[in-house]
């Protein structure tokens, strides 16, 4: 069996189904910066499209009837990449004073000896997230030592 042939691809947007929009939409848009290029209000249709610099990142569908579970097929975290540590620490900020949910206590490195890491938490529905940046998170142990942090939390 052959494979495509596709040039340039990467990834387009995100959609994550919610319990609550009105509780997600804040979230996001604190949490990341992202803007609400498009909504839609309609009962049983609620969802709001997100991005940054007129890029859709993430959709966010009213849909979901429980929360998030990590032990089901499909999604296991969303990870988004910053340039620099203090824009981790200060996703951080904004996350401790919205009493999010973290897995780790502040940055730390995605394995024993790495210099890139960041922060693991959950949204409002139990949906794992991390914020990480390429370098300085070398100051901290690595909680699953040489495993990948990003893969067990």
């Amino acid at each position: 069996m052959g494979s495509a042939v596709i040039g340039n691809l990467q990834t387009g947007h995100v959609g994550l189904n919610v319990t609550d929009l009105e509780r997600s939409l804040p979230f996001y848009t604190q949490v990341f910066g992202f803007e609400v290029q498009a909504r839609g209000e309609e009962e049983g249709q609620r969802w709001a499209f997100l991005g940054r610099d007129g890029r859709l990142v993430l959709t966010l569908w009213q849909q979901g009837e429980q929360a998030f579970s990590p032990v089901s097929a499909g999604l296991h975290h969303l990870s988004f990449q910053v340039d620099s540590i203090d824009e981790v620490k200060a996703a951080e900020r904004v996350l401790r004073e919205l009493n999010a949910d973290f897995r780790f206590d502040g940055v730390v490195p995605h394995g024993e000896g790495m210099a890139s890491g960041g922060i693991f938490f959950s949204d409002p529905d139990g949906v794992r997230l991390e914020i990480y940046a390429p370098t300085g998170a070398d100051v901290a142990p690595a909680p699953s030592g040489a495993a990948p942090t990003c893969g067990f939390f």
